[in-house]
């Protein structure tokens, strides 16, 4: 009796998950024809912000064959970061601040695209192509394509939702000149569900599936170089690095596992619950030490301590008064102008607290 021969399909999807990929789909290189245009409605909007980038690379974001005309095929990965602790747990621990979950273990930029490299070789040996990897650095629309592959939808937050996973992916590309059978594309499963629209503590999103990211947290936590907007302060609360809310109250997380998550993303101590106090006396140098192999690091010490800055104006807490004043003749204009504010925010909201005499 003969035996069948095993697609090379499916030895690509068994050496993903060997190598530590959570989820693996395959899409055409041209199966998110909307996404171009779509993206170009969104630049034209203004809804990017000051991430310049999205504007001057958008022909090349807008479609695989933008960025390399040689692309057949797109095979889409994900690695699991699902929290074991729920990340709305902080909320109202006003002297800590609040890291996004992604962003509590190692830079994913670096796991994903060790692996995406090793794949990247697995699949040369087997099949004698041309490849391309990618995580998050260029100009490739993740989301969409993730779609189109069948790793899950764009919810209503614009972000993937997987049925296995929930929300909580990291996207890694590969493009490839192999032309490969695709898999079903993903299919919407967030009905007449808002909470993910209703979370948001800034009405970041104008509509269903839309994002302003002019008014999200995230983007404006670190993304955002210059002063954050007063009508944004309040509301972001203690987050100094971005914001989990509307991906931690959809439904579908029920269903994450967290036994998948990737070992290199469960949080470290340290960034769990950090203190206000001591974010706030960071120099240079120790905040390349405190946030070392982590995503953190990008944003620098001076967008840091300005997040902390406004975190601490909205903690009512007057012993961090001292740390604050000194902030107040910071080098960074960016820095002293958010301590100032704190100051000022903290005696506003002394005066405004019910007396305990």
């Amino acid at each position: 009796m003969t035996t069948q021969p095993i697609p090379l399909e499916e030895r690509l999807k068994s050496a993903a998950r060997d190598i530590g990929f959570a989820a693996c789909a395959i899409a055409r290189a041209d199966a998110a024809p909307l996404a171009a245009e779509r993206l170009q409605a969104w630049i034209a909007e203004g809804c990017h912000g000051d991430m310049l980038w999205m504007e001057e690379r958008a022909a090349q974001r807008g479609s695989p064959q933008g960025l390399w005309p040689e692309v057949q095929s797109v095979i889409m990965l994900g690695m699991s970061y699902a929290p074991a602790r729920d990340p709305l747990a902080l909320e109202d621990v006003r002297d800590r601040g609040r890291i996004s979950v992604y962003a509590q273990g190692q830079d994913y930029h670096d796991i994903v695209k060790k692996a995406l490299k090793a794949l990247a070789r697995w699949l040369v040996e087997a099949a004698d192509c041309q490849l391309k990897v990618f995580v998050d650095t260029a100009p490739v629309m993740e989301k969409p394509l993730a779609e189109a592959a069948g790793l899950g939808w764009q919810g209503k937050h614009s972000n993937l939702v997987s049925q296995e996973h929930g929300s909580w992916l990291f996207l890694g590309a590969i493009y490839t000149t192999v032309k490969l059978t695709p898999d079903s594309p993903g299919c919407d499963h967030c009905g007449s569900c808002t909470a993910c629209q209703t979370a948001c503590p800034t009405d970041a999103f104008p509509a269903p599936y839309r994002v302003d990211a002019r008014r999200c947290i995230s983007y404006l936590t670190i993304e955002h170089r210059g002063p954050i907007p007063e009508e944004f302060r309040v509301p972001i609360g203690n987050r100094i690095y971005g914001c989990d809310d509307c991906l931690a109250v959809c439904p579908w997380n029920k269903f994450a596992q967290t036994a998948a998550t990737h070992r290199a993303f469960i949080g470290r101590a340290e960034m769990a619950a950090p203190e206000l106090r001591e974010l706030l006396a960071l120099d240079d140098a120790g905040f390349r030490e405190v946030f070392s192999g982590s995503p953190i690091k990008r944003i620098g010490r001076n967008r840091m301590v300005r997040n902390a800055a406004i975190a601490a104006g909205n903690s009512r807490d007057p012993t961090l008064l001292p740390l604050l004043d000194s902030l107040k003749a910071d080098a960074d204009p960016v820095v002293a102008e958010a301590a100032d504010w704190a100051v000022r925010q903290l005696a506003f909201l002394a005066s405004t607290s019910p007396s305990t005499s």
